[in-house]
């Protein structure tokens, strides 16, 4: 059922389209949304109105891993986070090589708030999450938000830990990441960067 072609309406304009297709003919948006950087530049408007079809299209779909994804990264932007965690996990139940929504689930479950402020059980709970993405696809970003967990929470409450912040955050430089990337993580975080990493 998860890999099923749904029809709905394209959130932007409201032609006729499906999950299989990438952009809308008409208006050209995005009909899936897989990454956040699809998002990051929507106002909430339009990410209101993408949200309400992918709701719609789950109405009769409600394990298809695309829309669930798609919403997730949506209400994510719109700083949803408990929304956007329940859709990354279910878009996540039978689609386990999507490192990006592992990802993505690891930031919804700081709420928002900054690393030192998260209870152990979260922190513990975005550890699993970030390793699952570094095992899938280890990418310089995830390393550099293992670090900044690291140092937020474990590092500035005097916990040793293994790795370091400052392992993971080599980690990060060696595999590369992108200063947008950085902007990004910490747009979304809604926390200012530190000046250590």
């Amino acid at each position: 059922m998860a890999h099923q072609v749904v029809a709905l309406n394209c959130p932007n304009c409201g032609d006729t389209v499906d999950t299989a297709q990438k952009t809308c003919r008409f208006c050209r948006q995005p009909v899936i949304i897989s990454t956040f950087n699809s998002v990051f530049s929507m106002p909430a408007p339009l990410l209101n109105k993408y949200a309400g079809a992918y709701r719609q299209a789950l109405a009769t779909q409600p394990d298809n891993r695309d829309i669930n994804l798609s919403i997730a990264m949506c209400y994510l932007k719109l700083r949803l986070f408990d929304k956007a965690l329940g859709a990354f996990e279910k878009a996540m139940e039978d689609n386990f090589d999507n490192a990006d929504a592992f990802f993505s689930a690891a930031i919804c479950l700081l709420r928002g708030q900054k690393a030192f402020l998260a209870q152990r059980p979260q922190i513990d709970k975005i550890e699993e999450y970030i390793t699952a993405a570094i095992m899938i696809e280890p990418k310089g970003i995830y390393f550099y938000f293992l670090a900044y967990i690291k140092y937020d929470y474990f590092s500035r409450k005097s916990f040793n830990t293994k790795p370091t912040y400052q392992d993971a955050y080599a980690e990060a430089q060696q595999k590369g990441f992108s200063q947008f990337d950085v902007e990004q993580l910490y747009a979304i975080l809604g926390v200012s960067k530190p000046d250590c990493i």
